[in-house]
């Protein structure tokens, strides 16, 4: 059994922003393994992806990642376009990949899940079932928000978010996410909705403004520390919950996994693709206390 898995589509992604045109693999499942890789810690991906697109998964394979790469008739395509404002991005999707199932995954032990689905049919809520019988469930809901119509991502709610949250022990949303759930703009009347649905730590991410989390008892502030240079935000909500997850596993309280975490993104977005550092570079950033900006919350 290992400490954590993770299971998403990895994709081939199209990075526009002010400065360039990247095009590159990316997706949850990729941007978070590549976080991972360098902790102390077991880990192992589950994806699924095209037969031409399978050297992905061999060069993650080369750098020490375990993975189980599933067969899909595609991979799936994204487009992620940023404005001069990296906090707000403009997405397409010109291919999608099949549906993960309970069958797939059904022998697969781990003491943490963490799901990544992009698009709201990726991963069924029997699935989620299944693997919160199993071990603790991390989700990043992002992917249950949005559909593809005509290549375009549509925003949409999810339907059956209270039948599933109630098997999610970690729920990462960022404030836009939080409030199509719940109706609230406010991130603590927000969070108390989740964990009314039997979320047990809330995790919303509020970008450049840091990060809040939420255990039923206490709400937790969590700085978002300055970048040196502001190169690209891809991925630094899954590198985020790399470092979080990493931490929780190891013992850490809520707050200490959440500032980890918050350096981890910081590092991150100083850069263009997935983060190469290692827990050494993110705690002598944690360290050198960058200067904060600590979360307000309304």
């Amino acid at each position: 059994m290992v400490d954590i898995c993770c299971v998403g589509h990895i994709t081939l992604d199209t990075v526009v922003t002010t400065r360039a045109v990247v095009h590159m693999p990316g997706g949850t499942s990729f941007y978070f393994s590549h976080a991972m890789r360098n902790m102390d810690v077991s880990y192992s991906l589950i994806t699924a992806l095209a037969q031409k697109e399978m050297s992905i998964v061999s060069a993650l394979a080369a750098k020490g990642v375990a993975v189980q790469a599933l067969p899909s008739r595609h991979t799936v395509y994204f487009e992620n376009i940023y404005p001069e404002n990296m906090d707000h991005r403009i997405q397409r999707v010109t291919q999608k990949a099949d549906a993960f199932s309970v069958s797939q995954l059904q022998h697969t032990q781990a003491k943490i899940f963490h799901l990544g689905p992009l698009l709201a049919d990726d991963m069924p809520v029997e699935l989620i079932r299944h693997l919160a019988g199993i071990g603790k469930v991390s989700l990043d809901v992002q992917g249950y928000l949005r559909k593809v119509e005509n290549q375009d991502v549509v925003a949409i709610d999810w339907p059956a978010k209270k039948e599933a949250l109630q098997y999610v022990d970690v729920l990462k949303a960022n404030e836009y996410e939080m409030e199509v759930l719940t109706g609230y703009s406010s991130v603590r009347q927000a969070a108390m909705e989740l964990f009314s649905w039997g979320v047990k730590e809330v995790v919303i991410t509020l970008g450049s403004k840091g990060s809040v989390i939420y255990n039923g008892d206490d709400f937790f502030h969590i700085p978002a520390y300055i970048p040196s240079s502001v190169v690209d935000a891809t991925g630094c909500g899954d590198t985020y919950m790399a470092g979080y997850l990493y931490r929780r596993i190891k013992g850490d309280s809520l707050q200490q996994a959440g500032e980890f975490a918050a350096a981890m993104a910081t590092l991150k977005i100083e850069s263009s693709g997935p983060f190469t550092k290692t827990a050494g570079d993110v705690r002598h950033l944690l360290a050198a206390n960058r200067h904060q900006v600590k979360p307000v919350l309304n």
